[in-house]
């Protein structure tokens, strides 16, 4: 009988960072000044997007 117990890393999975895979459907002007911006900050779509939306959704207001 063996004095060692082996257990292998998890490998992690997809989803499991946090994140959660989203499809948006924009206009091709949207995507094309989305584009733009990440050529000048030099940040994925992706980035821009996250930082983006997190900036904008705390200052929502919602009217009735």
């Amino acid at each position: 009988m063996s004095d060692e117990i082996k257990i292998t890393k998890k490998v992690q999975r997809k989803g499991d960072d946090g994140y959660k895979i989203v499809s948006v459907r924009m206009k091709d002007e949207l995507i094309t000044r989305l584009d733009e911006l990440s050529i000048k900050t030099n940040r994925s779509r992706n980035e821009l997007i996250n930082l983006l939306l997190n900036g904008a959704i705390g200052i929502v207001k919602i009217e009735e």
